[in-house]
C-alpha cells in the first residue's frame, strides 16, 4: 500500500489521532501526516502512506491556503479560542478599516510566532515554556503571504480571512498583527486549511468516506508529484539505478524533478555536481 490521503481532519482531534484512526482503517503501520493542523483547526490534512510517508519534507514546505475567523475586541495568552483573555480594547475596526490595510500584509515579512508555538527554544517547545509561566524569546522568521482577503463579516466584530501563504506562517500571528496595525487587538477564532500544495478540502475525504473507500482513497505518488517535471532515462540507466550506481546527467534540470525510468517512478531527483543524485527513493 502506497499513496497519499487527503483527509478532512475534523475540529477536536490531534494530527497523531488522526493518524492512529487512519491507521486501523487501512491496517498498515507505515503511516504518517505531513503537516500539523492544530486540534481547533479543520480541514486538510496529508497523510502519507508506506513510501510516501518519505514525502514529508516535501509537502511540509507547500504552500498552503486558509480560511480563518479574526474575532477583535480581545486577546488571548495563545492568540486563539482555546487561551485565556489577557487583553481587551474598545477600539473596533470597521469593515473598511481591514481592508484599507490588508495589501501591508502582502509579501515576504518577518513574523513573531506566537508564545504557544512548537518551536524550540534550548531544546523545549516554546508553549511547554508557555504553559509554566515562561516568555520565550522568540526570533521573527520570514514568510511569505502571497494573497489575503476579508470574505465576509461572520458575527460581531468578526470577520472571516482568506490567506495564501508560504509554509511555516502562523495565521494567529497575522491576526495578532493585523489588530495591531488597527490599533485593536484580536483573537482567531476558528481555523479551516483549504489547501496545501495541489490538494484541496474539496478533494478530501472524511473517515466515513475513508471507512467505505479504504485503499482508493489513497492518490498514487506518481499524481502527488504532478507539479514536479518529469525526467526520463533512457532503459540502460534502469539498473544502475536499481543498484545506486552513479548516472551523469545528461541534461541540465534546475531544482528537482520526478525521475522515471521503464514507466517507473524512481523518486525525486536533482542534478548534483554534474551527477543524477535521488534525495527520495520511492520505488517499491
Amino acid at each position: 500500500m502506497k499513496g497519499v490521503l487527503n483527509l478532512y481532519k475534523p475540529k477536536g482531534i490531534t494530527s497523531s489521532d488522526a493518524v492512529v484512526a487512519c491507521r486501523k482503517i487501512l491496517g498498515t503501520k507505515a503511516i504518517g501526516h505531513m503537516g500539523t493542523l492544530d486540534p481547533a483547526g479543520e480541514g486538510v490534512l496529508l497523510i502519507g502512506v508506506g513510501k510516501a510517508t518519505r514525502l514529508f519534507e516535501y509537502y511540509l514546505k507547500k504552500d498552503k491556503e486558509y480560511e480563518a475567523e479574526f474575532c477583535f475586541g480581545y486577546a488571548t495568552d495563545t492568540l486563539d479560542g482555546d487561551g485565556a483573555v489577557c487583553e481587551t480594547t474598545q477600539t473596533i475596526p470597521s469593515k473598511e478599516d481591514m481592508i484599507s490595510v490588508l495589501p501591508e500584509f502582502v509579501g515576504k515579512q518577518m513574523q513573531i510566532p506566537p508564545q504557544y508555538s512548537a518551536k524550540s527554544i534550548g531544546g523545549v517547545r516554546a508553549y511547554k515554556l508557555a504553559r509554566n509561566g515562561v516568555v520565550a524569546d522568540l526570533k521573527a522568521c520570514e514568510v511569505e503571504i502571497h494573497n489575503i482577503e476579508l470574505v465576509r463579516q461572520t458575527a460581531e466584530n468578526t470577520y472571516l480571512m482568506r490567506i495564501r501563504c508560504s509554509a511555516g506562517t502562523y495565521i494567529r500571528s497575522v491576526c495578532r498583527d493585523i489588530a495591531k496595525r488597527l490599533n485593536s487587538c484580536a483573537t482567531m477564532v476558528s481555523i479551516k486549511r483549504t489547501k496545501c500544495g495541489r490538494f484541496s478540502a474539496e478533494n478530501s475525504v472524511s473517515f466515513k468516506e475513508l471507512e467505505k473507500s479504504k485503499e482508493s482513497a489513497l492518490v498514487s505518488v506518481e499524481t502527488a508529484l504532478e507539479d514536479l517535471p518529469n525526467v526520463t532515462l533512457s532503459d540502460e540507466f534502469y539498473t544502475p539505478l536499481c543498484n545506486g550506481i552513479k548516472i551523469k546527467a545528461s541534461r541540465e534540470e534546475k531544482g528537482c524533478y520526478a525521475l522515471y525510468c521503464k514507466n517507473e517512478l524512481f523518486g525525486i531527483a536533482e542534478n548534483i555536481d554534474g551527477n543524477v543524485k535521488i534525495k527520495t527513493y520511492l520505488r517499491d
